[in-house]
């Protein structure tokens, strides 16, 4: 791997770590936003955002500080980021007011299309993946 890239991966490791520790830390000392655009459907909602919460702070921790963990807690955040997406097409489609703020399209609209992108990011950054960046039968 060269050094531009090595170092691209490294930013995107930190920026991504920074951005799951302090969604962890909001979902824990702030959980009453994330619990209104929790469906329905899921069980034990406040145990399961705090667990979330606890999930991303621990996630980004092994992502940035444990190269061992690294690979898993890719694939753990990539899965994590897919596990909240019912939640983020529920705040768009049912127009839930957070502190009574509701967020138009210009909001959900990225926000939903950008989902694809926190998975890949995760994955690319831990090093679980190399796509796009390698040709055919390169490793």
């Amino acid at each position: 791997m060269t050094h531009t890239k090595q170092n691209i991966r490294l930013a995107l490791r930190i920026v991504l770590g920074l951005v799951y520790f302090i969604a962890g830390v909001a979902h824990i000392r702030s959980p009453d936003g994330f619990l209104q655009i929790t469906p329905e459907w899921v069980p034990y909602p406040d145990a399961v955002i705090f667990l979330t919460g606890l999930s991303e702070i621990s996630g980004s921790f092994a992502l940035v500080f444990i190269p061992r963990l690294r690979v898993a807690a890719g694939i753990g955040l990539a899965a994590y980021a897919i596990c909240v997406f019912p939640a983020n097409i529920n705040h768009a489609i049912n127009d839930i007011a957070i502190g009574g703020k509701h967020l138009n399209w210009w909001y959900h609209g990225p926000r939903l299309a950008f989902q694809p992108v926190f998975v890949w990011w995760a994955l690319w950054a831990s090093g679980a993946i190399e796509w796009p960046f390698t040709k055919k039968g390169q490793a």
